[in-house]
Formats: C-alpha cells, sequence, structure tokens
C-alpha cells in the first residue's frame, strides 16, 4: 500500500485511521427504471428519489419500496452526478442513482456520506454528459478513522449544524411567505393611519387599470414619476477594488470603481440578460450602472410625490419577462417601462408600506447571513473532522 500513488497523499495518517476503497466497506448497486406514469398511478407514502438537488432530490411518492435502512446514494448522471445523499428508511430510486449499502454494523453510513459528499465530484467525468459510475465510485480511496464511535461522533456534530441549518431555512421561507402575503394586500388595499389594511366593508374602492384600489389612490406610468437612463460603458482598468462607487450589472453589483453616475437613492433594472432582476441602491450610495442596464433617476420629477423603496417594492412584484420583446437574449425596451402602470397612495401610506415591508426583508436577510455563516462553521467542521485534522476525542475533552 506504501507504494501507491495516491497514498502519498496520506503518508501520515491520522492515529487509527486507515486508508481503504469504498467497495471495501460497501456494496454498490444501482436504482431502476421508475416512470412519470408509475408514480402517479402508484401513489403512496414510501419516496422515489432522482437526480435533482431540491426537494431532497425526492420525484413523488408510491405505494411500494425497493430499499430499507441505511444507505448511500449518489446521482450518476448528469448535471449533479457525484451529488451524495444519505438515506434512511424505505424508499425507491430511480437509474440515475448509484447505491452503497454497508457491508457490516461498524459503519457509520452518515459520517461516510458527510465524507464522500466532499470528493465525489472529484471524479466526475466530464466528457459528454457528466457521469460518476459505479466502477470508478467503487474505487474512490477514503481516509477514515477505524472507530465506529468516532464516525458516530463526527456525524453526530456535523448533523447538529445541519439541522440549524435546516431550521433556518424554513425560518426564512416562513418570512417569505409572511411578505408575499403582506405585499398582496398592502399593494392592493393599503392601509390606513391606525396600521389596519383596508376592506371594501369599511373603505371607498374604486375600478382602476390595475384593478380595484383605495378611492384616493392614483395610477400613474413609470415614465410620469421618474426618468429611464441607460447604464454607461466602464473598462476593466477603470474597476477599483476599493473605490467609493458601487457598479451594478444585470446580476447586482460587480466590482468598485472611483467614478459615479449618482449618488442613491435609485433603482437599477436590467436591460438585457436576467431582465427579473431589481435593484435598490440606498440613499447616500454613489453608484454606477453599466451599459448592460437602466437606472432611474427621479431628481427632476416633483410633480408626483413617492418614496423609491415603496416604487422598488413594487417593481419587484411585476414579471418583467412577459414584457420582453426579443427574440434572442431578453431585453427590455425602454418605452414599454414607461407605460408600467404603478398605484399611488398618499406619500406617508407609501412610507408606512416601505417600513413594514422592509423590516420583513432585514429579517429575511439578517436569517440569510446567519444561514451563511452556519455553512462556513460546517465548512470548516468538515476541513477538520473529516480530515483528522482536529481528532473527535480531543473535542470531547474540551468540553
Amino acid at each position: 500500500m506504501n507504494n501507491d500513488k495516491e497514498f502519498k497523499e496520506f503518508k501520515e495518517l491520522p492515529e487509527d485511521w486507515k486508508f481503504l476503497k469504498v467497495k471495501d466497506l460497501f456494496v454498490d448497486g444501482r436504482g431502476r427504471i421508475i416512470s412519470e406514469e408509475e408514480i402517479k398511478n402508484n401513489e403512496g407514502i414510501y419516496p422515489v428519489y432522482s437526480s435533482q438537488t431540491s426537494n431532497n432530490g425526492e420525484l413523488g411518492k408510491i405505494n411500494t419500496y425497493d430499499f430499507e435502512g441505511e444507505f448511500i446514494t449518489w446521482t450518476t448522471d448528469g448535471a449533479n452526478a457525484g451529488t451524495v445523499f444519505y438515506r434512511n428508511g424505505k424508499f425507491n430510486c430511480t437509474n440515475v442513482c448509484g447505491i452503497l449499502k454497508p457491508r457490516n454494523e461498524n459503519i457509520n453510513v452518515k459520517f461516510f456520506s458527510y465524507l464522500l459528499s466532499t470528493i465525489a465530484k472529484n471524479y466526475v467525468s466530464y466528457i459528454g454528459n457528466p457521469k460518476l459510475m459505479n466502477y470508478i465510485f467503487r474505487n474512490i480511496k477514503i481516509v477514515h478513522p477505524d472507530s465506529y464511535f468516532e464516525q458516530q461522533k463526527i456525524a453526530e456534530i456535523l448533523e447538529t449544524v445541519d439541522n440549524v441549518i435546516e431550521k433556518t431555512d424554513r425560518i426564512i421561507e416562513k418570512y417569505k411567505r409572511i411578505k408575499q402575503g403582506l405585499m398582496q394586500d398592502l399593494l392592493t388595499k393599503g392601509i390606513d393611519e391606525n396600521s389596519n389594511i383596508r376592506s371594501e366593508e369599511t373603505h371607498k374602492f374604486k375600478d382602476s387599470p390595475l384593478g380595484r384600489i383605495p378611492e384616493e389612490w392614483e395610477v400613474v406610468r413609470l415614465g410620469e414619476i421618474c426618468q429611464i437612463v441607460y447604464g454607461e460603458r466602464l473598462s476593466e482598468s477603470e474597476y477599483f477594488e476599493y473605490g467609493e462607487s458601487v457598479v451594478y450589472g444585470t446580476t447586482g453589483v460587480i466590482t468598485k470603481t472611483n467614478k459615479f453616475l449618482g449618488i442613491g437613492e435609485t433603482i437599477v433594472l436590467p436591460r438585457k440578460g436576467s431582465i427579473n432582476n431589481k435593484f435598490y441602491v440606498k440613499d447616500s450610495q454613489k453608484f454606477f450602472v453599466i451599459d448592460t442596464a437602466f437606472y432611474l433617476r427621479f431628481d427632476s420629477y416633483k410633480k408626483k410625490e413617492f418614496n423609491a423603496k415603496y416604487l422598488f417594492i413594487y417593481l419587484q412584484r411585476i414579471d418583467f419577462e412577459l414584457l420582453n420583446e426579443a427574440t434572442g437574449v431578453p431585453s427590455l425596451n425602454r418605452e414599454v417601462l414607461r407605460k408600467i402602470n404603478i398605484p399611488l397612495p398618499s406619500l406617508p401610506e407609501q412610507h408606512r408600506i416601505a417600513s413594514i415591508l422592509s423590516q420583513i426583508d432585514e429579517t429575511i436577510e439578517k436569517e440569510q447571513q446567519y444561514k451563511e455563516k452556519l455553512e462556513r462553521i460546517k465548512q470548516g467542521l468538515m476541513e477538520d473532522l473529516l480530515t483528522g485534522k482536529v481528532r473527535v476525542k480531543n473535542i470531547i475533552e474540551e468540553d
């Protein structure tokens, strides 16, 4: 084994760790062809897993199962080839899933699912359709603790972080649903001075091009309240890492520079490409917008009073893909944008609406930052614990 070329990478093995192939620890297999028709006609309680990463890879549920117990599965074909999952219970897998069954009870399956998830994609072949077939996977060489206890403790630590990440995900999704419901009410019914959402039972409404709206609201076109301005070219030589001005493109902030087109508040709208992206630039922030996007200029439009954050929130509701008139790369026409109808409550009401929704946005952003922090912690733990750099017994002693 000492002559093995790959073993040179692990010439200083942690104490009581081994260097083996996947096939020494697991028996591999494959899922079967499961059609959409089978899933539709045999609804049940047993999940069918496939190649996608959303919803934990689940396609649906049927009334039979092919596997029972703890397994590791991985995606063998397609864009997600090499993605590793831990499976437990009764389930099914389609034919784009490889299956690993432990050879004995002294193998902690969850630990090895974490370990293999960090290296499997290194073995994917990208010649043609991405693939990681069984004969390759079974010969992957891994370094791991021989002790089941150590495997278990490492898995428990990583699973604890995963559970908090999943909980945070649920909180984020909850607030997103709350925001969607509030946007529907606040941007069509409004809110009175007592912070009550209006209803037609207690308030007068009228017909408008946007449907029923409170009687005192106006409907204006975007071109009536702001100027839609083309971005400008910016060469790479003008990028400056520590510049005071933030540079926006179709995907958001792309760099910084010392040049600027304005000092916020503004809204950036992509002109080509990802046209459904919209970006709010806060007040006092210097900004530059490149020529694949528009930005809104408000300074010469004082006829209508409005809150820029309110306008941004309303524009977020509009599917700009429906405004695309190009046959190739999606693009927005400035004249089309100018004709977008905007409901306009009084300025104080705009402030109230923007404030409520901004608070939810801040909560979502805070949770997302927390999730990113947890993911960094998990990454660091995996790099330390799954390589033996930090031993679990040392962590337990420190605790």
